[in-house]
């Protein structure tokens, strides 16, 4: 989940609401966002596809990538980055709208997740948030993909967040759900109000021996738990989640995911050779590239007030709140909302 905010604007939420710190417009959406838009998308049934074709791997780096790719192959770039405990369906319905808007859409799982896979045994299984960035950069220079509108959401939105604030001239535009979610250790390391802790409850877990083996073997129960919490008005059914659970049988995956959460805690180390990048990270860049940030009215997982990160985006700025009961898989619960605002920022740039 996109739990690991910065710590210090969960901190800052009350404060931050009443600053006066420069926000882009606001709007509000139901639906279709209603904002700065171009031509309307068609309106679409959330859960009308189950499947985005067959997938493809690519060599990229570290990783070799499980990927699908929908539309025109000359089509400007869009790549679709997926959240924890998810997978690419969440992206089931938004890639087809943007397919057939003429864009080239790649959604990739992330390390970790589905088939793609680390190639070599003995490379850490690091869930640190730049070691995952870089799995995208990868794949695109193996795609020779020189630039892309980035959109995401809890782990995806991190790794685009990531990669529009460090290597920002492979950033066409960006879609950020929960917005600026890019972070530290030291952050991470303040402590919360205990209502704000509470919803960390499971970060906890992970620290302990007993939550690494809780999670191994509760994989899918384990999802299926935050899935609620974090979408409480969302009436997914036994088939929608476990077409994604299968992503979580990754041999990668448990290692992966407790490396992520105990790094945000300072409980695991790093590798060096990204060091160089957190402390970039850790000076908590702006992004320059256009944006549109989104919340669902309904998203049961800790998330920051807009007001609290509208000021880390220097470029053309816009924030929607979509309504109807979305919670933090929003493109999945929402998902013309989702590629309106990809089509939208497209544009933008």
């Amino acid at each position: 989940m996109s739990l690991a905010l910065n710590r210090r604007h969960l901190l800052g939420f009350a404060a931050a609401a009443a600053a006066q710190i420069g926000l882009g417009p606001i709007t509000t959406a139901q639906g279709a966002s209603q904002g700065t838009t171009s031509s309307p998308l068609p309106a679409i049934k959330p859960g009308s596809h189950t499947s985005l074709g067959p997938l493809k791997t690519i060599d990229a780096g570290l990783v070799r990538v499980g990927y699908a790719e929908l539309g025109p192959a000359n089509g400007p770039v869009v790549i679709l980055l997926h959240g924890w405990p998810y997978d690419i369906h969440s992206y089931a319905d938004v890639a087809p709208l943007l397919a057939d808007a003429g864009y080239r859409v790649i959604v990739p799982y992330l390390r970790g997740h589905g088939t793609t896979r680390l190639l070599a045994d003995d490379t850490p299984r690091n869930g640190q948030p730049s070691a995952v960035a870089s799995d995208t950069i990868a794949m695109m220079d193996a795609l020779k993909i020189e630039k892309a509108v980035l959109a995401g959401y809890d782990w995806g939105a991190r790794s685009a967040d990531i990669i529009a604030a460090l290597w920002p001239e492979r950033c066409k535009a960006l879609v950020s759900v929960s917005g600026y979610l890019i972070g530290s250790q030291a952050a991470g390391a303040k402590p919360l109000p205990p209502q704000a802790e509470l919803q960390w409850w499971y970060q906890f877990y992970f620290a302990t021996e007993r939550g690494r083996l809780g999670y191994a073997q509760n994989t899918a129960a384990f999802a299926r738990l935050i899935w609620q919490l974090a979408s409480p008005q969302w009436h997914f059914d036994d088939t929608t989640f476990a077409r994604s659970a299968t992503a979580f049988d990754n041999p990668d995956h448990v290692a992966v995911v407790i490396h992520n959460y105990r790094w945000r805690l300072g409980l695991a180390e790093g590798e060096a050779k990204y060091d160089t990048l957190e402390a970039k990270l850790a000076t908590f860049p702006q992004i320059a590239a256009p944006t549109i940030t989104m919340e669902g009215d309904a998203n049961g997982a800790p998330h920051p007030e807009p007001s609290s990160y509208a000021k880390r985006f220097s470029g053309r700025y816009e924030h929607r709140l979509i309504k109807g009961g979305i919670g933090h898989n929003l493109p999945q619960e929402a998902p013309r909302a989702f590629a309106q605002a990809v089509v939208d920022v497209a544009k933008w740039a």
